[in-house]
């Protein structure tokens, strides 16, 4: 079972798939987060396989650890690559 989309938020935020009809590393985060606040993580990762390390990664700014610098360090290299092969595949 799917998470409802609310119908007050557009289907698509993202300017980057607005003008080209392609994924950026970010799409479908909104929806992966809602599913896994419903504790549907398969479908959570369908929908952005990094969601987990983003929310990690969001996590993480309310704890001030040195970890944190390099966790978003490899985050933003994960979410940049993982863009990429979004774009090329």
């Amino acid at each position: 079972m799917s998470v409802p989309w609310p119908h007050w938020i557009p289907s698509h935020l993202c300017l980057f798939h607005s003008l080209t009809g392609l994924d950026c590393p970010l799409c479908g985060m909104t929806r992966a987060v809602l599913a896994m606040a419903h504790g549907r993580w398969h479908e959570a990762i369908r929908y952005n396989a990094l969601s987990p390390l983003g929310v990690a990664m969001l996590a993480t700014l309310f704890w001030n650890h040195p970890i944190r610098g390099k966790l978003w360090t490899a985050g933003l290299l994960a979410f940049g690559t993982y863009g990429v092969w979004r774009v090329l595949a």
